[in-house]
């Protein structure tokens, strides 16, 4: 092989070894085609991955297909996924395993535009349900823990922790926060027009519902597997 062939070969081989590296780092994507508009979000389930499996497990069973945003706070957030135009909830899987301390380690907080699970005051209880942020939320973040074990002096709004067991502190409900694992991408002027929605009581919820129906007529993974 002379050298104009070798340097052919070697820029070839380049070629293919970043096409095949920029396929390895792609992330999913799911677009939710909703009765205002399109809505595109990333996922990332290098730091979220039992997260973004049991997410990419709805979208793909239809579960979200015909699913409502029935709360929505501005200023706060947009949640959706738990139930039908007629308020009936829908069925879920066992809930999800917390991942939120580890997506906070790969750099995913509750700022504006990004995806996050919802749920009880039970840290464990994620099934389907997920809001949308539309302001930089950071209180829902897992608070990050001095290092010891037992935590030597640890103060929290008020309260203060000596010589706390670290596993008690990581797990405790009011300091474990939300799992982060994706972001708007695509149409968060879709999310700000569902933010406008004047809202009130609505099947068993007081307040926070929309008035005017605003349901996810299909969510479809576009792009990527997790």
């Amino acid at each position: 092989m002379n050298r104009r062939q070798l340097l052919s070969w070697a820029l070839s081989a380049l070629a293919l070894f970043g096409a095949s590296g920029a396929q390895a780092q792609a992330h999913p994507q799911v677009t939710f085609r909703t009765n205002l508009g399109n809505i595109v979000v990333e996922l990332y389930p290098e730091h979220a991955p039992k997260t973004v499996a049991n997410f990419v497990r709805y979208v793909q069973e239809g579960h979200y297909n015909g699913t409502i945003f029935h709360r929505v706070i501005p200023n706060f957030m947009v949640q959706g996924g738990g139930f039908d135009a007629q308020f009936r909830e829908k069925s879920t899987h066992a809930p999800v395993k917390h991942e939120g301390r580890q997506a906070l380690a790969g750099g995913l907080r509750n700022a504006t535009g990004t995806l996050a699970m919802a749920r009880t005051a039970d840290p464990q209880s994620a099934t389907a349900q997920f809001y949308i942020n539309v302001n930089n939320n950071n209180f829902l973040d897992p608070v990050e823990i001095p290092p010891g074990d037992p935590v030597p002096y640890f103060q929290y709004r008020g309260r203060t922790f000596r010589n706390a067991p670290r596993a008690a502190l990581l797990e405790s409900p009011q300091l474990i926060g939300y799992t982060v694992f994706g972001r708007v991408i695509q149409g968060m002027n879709v999310v700000q027009q569902i933010v406008q929605v004047p809202t009130g009581a609505g099947g068993p919820f007081p307040t926070d519902v929309p008035r005017q129906t605003v349901t996810i007529l299909q969510a479809t993974l576009s792009k990527g597997q997790p």
